[in-house]
């Protein structure tokens, strides 16, 4: 049996986790997934000085206080990797690698991404023995060594920064002309000025070469198609991201050509009752202060969801009377009118039937469910099985006839 929760959020990065803050807070019953260390690819980051309310903190100090936080409003954490969902019904299913399941209304997809691999000669068989991702986990493994690393964005040219407090050198990889960098400026200026820092432009690495530890490097020059051989005993690859998202294949969920959500204001998704948020979603800016702002807006937006959803099931679903579905639209006279006139008539019929009111611009997908596409419409349910459609006219006599 699978355990059940209001609100499952998968992933304990800065973006579930600022979504579990919320969904505790609101008195949902929260669980959080996550298959690695709580705080993510932030629990890596050696240094943040751009979130507000820190001039500077570590990522696992920061991480720390997110999931502080978080456990203070009774949010519940399981450790595992999830391989499959089920959200095709009202209970959404979450399934983990060790045969976990747990099953809730509402779900927030927060599994976040990972390093993006070349997929170069020697890559995967040397990862571990001198191929690395990530500076703040490794970086101290090669004191007094040289080190190449290739990239130019931010997390490349700053974590480059980092390894050479350990390094004897680091040479950087760039694929552009000398002195373009895809770095924000201030880093750029900084790792131009690092004594320790070397770049060689217009290159790619074409092979890993060592045979049980990193040994070298095969550079090729893009210009002249010329190779050459740096001989280091750390690569550090810095060449995007790739999102999280292969367990979500076959959920129905809608993901572009690279594996990210797309998702509305609210953080929905196609589906209903599940949201995307953090750096598995398409998104412009990929930091911990938006990520925590998207947890924050999907935690809501699913709050409000479960309430709809408990009092639908209750008041349409399971109730005793059958019932008038009114879809209409506040902004149109006639949908207003209507509204009216079908108040009247219920009563003239001694309210046999219970009216539920149902506003077209802020319900979309409840009049999707329904397949109404204009107001007023009218849906008759028979504990919870739709009955028949009235045709939605002003002229009392002929809508009387229809009961």
């Amino acid at each position: 049996m699978a355990e059940t929760y209001d609100l499952i959020i998968i992933g304990g990065g800065p973006a579930g986790l600022a979504a579990s803050i919320y969904g505790g807070r609101a008195k949902l019953k929260t669980l959080v997934i996550n298959k690695g260390t709580i705080g993510g690819l932030v629990d890596t980051t050696r240094e943040i000085v751009n979130y507000p309310g820190y001039i500077q903190v570590s990522g696992p100090d920061l991480m720390k206080d997110f999931h502080k936080h978080a456990q203070s409003f009774g949010v519940e954490f399981h450790k595992g990797e999830v391989v499959s969902v089920d959200f095709s019904q009202e209970e959404k299913i979450v399934k983990t690698k060790k045969g976990k399941e747990f099953s809730a209304k509402a779900v927030i997809i927060a599994s976040g991404s990972e390093p993006r691999l070349l997929n170069i000669p020697g890559e995967k068989r040397l990862r571990g023995n001198g191929v690395a991702y990530c500076a703040t986990c490794d970086a101290e493994f090669f004191e007094g060594e040289d080190v190449v690393v290739v990239g130019s964005g931010d997390q490349a040219i700053e974590e480059g920064m980092f390894i050479t407090k350990f390094a004897r050198k680091v040479t950087v990889i760039v694929l552009h002309d000398e002195g373009i960098l895809d770095c924000n400026k201030v880093s750029a200026e900084r790792a131009f000025n690092n004594e320790k820092m070397e770049f060689i432009w217009n290159s790619t690495i074409e092979e890993v070469l060592g045979e049980e530890n990193v040994e070298g490097v095969k550079i090729k020059n893009l210009k002249t198609g010329t190779s050459s051989e740096l001989a280091c005993q750390g690569v550090f690859l810095f060449v995007g991201m790739v999102p999280s998202t292969n367990y979500l294949k076959d959920s129905g969920i809608e993901m572009d050509k690279r594996g990210y959500i797309p998702v509305n204001d609210l953080m929905e998704t196609n589906l209903e009752g599940v949201y995307a948020v953090g750096d598995n979603r398409v998104k412009y800016l990929r930091q911990v202060v938006s990520a925590a702002g998207d947890g924050a807006t999907a935690a809501v937006a699913a709050e409000r969801y479960i309430e709809e959803l408990n009092s639908f099931n209750a008041n349409v679903l399971q109730s005793d009377k059958k019932v008038l579905l009114l879809f209409f639209n506040a902004l149109v006279n006639e949908s207003l009118e209507f509204s009216t006139l079908l108040e009247e008539l219920n009563s003239e019929l001694g309210h046999e039937y219970k009216i539920v009111k149902v506003d077209m611009a802020s319900k979309k997908k409840l009049a999707e469910k329904y397949d109404v596409k204009m107001a007023p419409a009218v849906v008759v349910l028979d504990q919870g099985k739709e009955m028949k459609r009235l045709e939605c006219t002003l002229d009392k006599e002929k809508l009387k006839a229809q009961f």
